[in-house]
């Protein structure tokens, strides 16, 4: 199974100490090497570059072919979403809305970093409430709202 994430998911995972349900979940995640330079980015914060000046194995960093830059998106979402066009991707990993409406629009699945907490979850490897606690603690913005209706989702769906 081919997964090619964008930059937010693996920075919100690290800072919320959950980078490890990737490989967990899928064994290798593909990173385009704009993805890895934003990651590795002096502008970003220091402890994700120090978490991936050496990247983990799982985490294989390839260059798309095409150089097509989708207008409206960041070099990122836009190579993230080329190159999983590319290698014809079971799964784009990819949290920004404008790049989720554009990989739909593409034909491709996507989940975001709380669809990969939720699978996690749903596999007895990390427990959800804690992992979103920790997520209101980052500067990744989502909806407190929305991360409620989703812990009751879950909460829901496992008493069944």
């Amino acid at each position: 199974m081919i997964v090619v994430a964008d930059t937010s998911p693996l920075i919100v995972l690290t800072k919320i100490n959950r980078l490890h349900v990737l490989q967990t979940l899928f064994e290798t995640v593909t990173v385009p090497k704009v993805v890895a330079d934003e990651l590795l980015s002096e502008k970003g914060p220091k402890e994700i570059r120090e978490r991936f000046i050496n990247a983990p194995a799982w985490l294989v960093i390839r260059q798309q072919n095409s150089s097509e830059q989708i207008r409206g998106l960041d070099a990122g979402e836009s190579a993230a979403i080329v190159l999983a066009t590319e290698l014809n991707a079971a799964l784009l990993v990819i949290d920004e809305t404008k790049g989720r409406v554009e990989a739909k629009r593409r034909n491709l699945a996507i989940t975001g970093t709380i669809g990969v907490l939720e699978r996690a979850a749903e596999m007895g490897l990390i427990d959800l409430s804690q992992a979103f606690d920790e997520i209101r603690k980052t500067d990744f913005w989502i909806s407190p709202e929305l991360l409620d209706e989703r812990l009751r989702l879950h909460r829901q769906k496992k008493s069944q």
